[in-house]
């Protein structure tokens, strides 16, 4: 009787033993599915989206990317970060600290080629598209009686942080004015919030921003003190167009930062790339949900992001995810 009960404790011990391996396997099995959107086998994906200075324009949008990344992308968990902008990104994403990133769309040509800041060729750089257009700003105070580029010679003037988008716009422009960085003005390379509380305290006369507007650091100094914008002029708009090709006629509107009337200037393309390196369907995934969610971010230039006009002035290859979803469009 002991014996025959201990062999029927142990047979259902055993059998016990089975069902919970097997259970285990089927559910392996499950959760190693590829949904095509995020983490493959149920793993959390993670990205890191590069942006810009917490003044700018490019940081509030890579958080709202990455809210959206995350609440619409199955195992995918997205994270914005503040970073010295267009040229440290193409840096970042050289050294693999970062799958998306924002930049300017010469900057990335620049990086992609190898030229002007770029020693070397960035090889894992593809596109996921435009985004609205990156508007040179040059500002000011009225008290500084500054009304022209020209104007400019002589004065302590912020040409950006190292290593930015804006600090290459501002030599261009300087340079089609007959004026250079290192010769002409002295010269200042402060992020777009040290530009602007230099321009409030008066150790700053002038300031270059690159950004979409209306620009945080920018409007912060119009609630303090009467902004002036100085204008490009058309002819010189042209000059730039022709030398450069990637720069575009722009205006600031009337009413933006308190202006009285528009202002002519130029401006470049913002865009968001990504690492050639991320599968298809991620890429595909990502691309998709940004740009049919675009009504959840809360800046103003979410209106101006749309899957029409997002191969526009790109200038590097697109990704072939992001290739996919435009197609289909």
């Amino acid at each position: 009787m002991k014996k025959g009960f201990l062999l029927f404790l142990l047979m259902g011990t055993l059998s016990l033993v089975l069902a919970a391996c097997g259970g285990g396997t089927s559910s392996n099995d499950e959760g190693s599915s590829d949904n095509g959107e995020g983490g493959e086998g149920g793993d959390t994906e993670f990205v890191q989206i590069l942006t810009g200075g917490t003044q700018g324009t490019y940081y509030p949008l890579g958080g709202a990317f990455a809210n959206i990344l995350t609440s619409e992308i199955d195992n995918l968990e997205a994270n914005a970060t503040s970073t010295g902008a267009s040229v440290e990104n193409m840096k970042s994403m050289r050294d693999g600290d970062g799958q998306l990133a924002f930049t300017q769309t010469d900057i990335a040509s620049y990086a992609k080629n190898g030229e002007v800041m770029f020693d070397e060729k960035i090889e894992n750089l593809q596109a996921i598209g435009t985004l609205y257009p990156e508007t040179i700003q040059i500002v000011t105070t009225a008290d500084t009686g500054i009304e022209s580029v020209e104007d400019l010679e002589g004065k302590v003037v912020s040409v950006g942080a190292v290593g930015s988008g804006t600090h290459a716009n501002a030599e261009n422009i300087l340079d089609i004015h007959g004026l250079s960085i290192e010769d002409d003005i002295e010269a200042r390379d402060l992020a777009f919030d040290d530009s602007t509380s230099g321009i409030q305290d008066g150790t700053i006369d002038a300031a270059f921003i690159t950004s979409g507007t209306p620009t945080g650091a920018v409007e912060s100094l119009a609630a303090t003190s009467d902004v002036n914008i100085v204008p490009v002029k058309e002819d010189k708009v042209k000059e730039l167009i022709d030398e450069y090709g990637y720069y575009a006629q722009d205006e600031i509107p009337e009413g933006t930062y308190g202006l009285e009337k528009a202002v002519s200037t130029v401006a470049v393309q913002a865009m968001l790339v990504t690492d050639s390196n991320l599968s298809e369907d991620l890429v595909y995934n990502m691309t998709k949900a940004i740009f049919e969610n675009t009504d959840q971010v809360q800046h103003a230039k979410g209106e101006q992001i749309t899957a029409e006009s997002a191969q526009e002035g790109v200038g590097i290859d697109l990704h072939p995810g992001a290739k996919k979803y435009f197609d289909e469009q």
